[in-house]
């Protein structure tokens, strides 16, 4: 069993929250844990993706910088 102490503006939140989906403010704020602990433990966008990131990568570290010229280059070879 856990007690806590909330200021009362909280207070008046969860018993209105609870009110309007028909809960008890014990059940809003087990399930409210609950979602929160899942969130915490489930992998955010950057572990769901890391496998993929820079998979095909040109290896040139500098694309943004220097873009108009790497294009230029490749226009002109591809012209040749």
């Amino acid at each position: 069993m856990i007690t806590l102490r909330l200021d009362p503006k909280l207070e008046q939140s969860i018993n209105n929250t609870a009110k309007n989906l028909g809960l008890t403010k014990s059940e809003l704020i087990r399930k409210s844990i609950n979602e929160y602990l899942e969130k915490l433990n489930s992998p955010n966008a950057w572990k769901t993706g890391e496998d993929l990131f820079g998979k095909y990568s040109s290896g040139l570290g500098d694309l943004s910088a220097n873009r108009k010229e790497l294009l230029k280059n490749k226009i002109k070879a591809k012209s040749k």
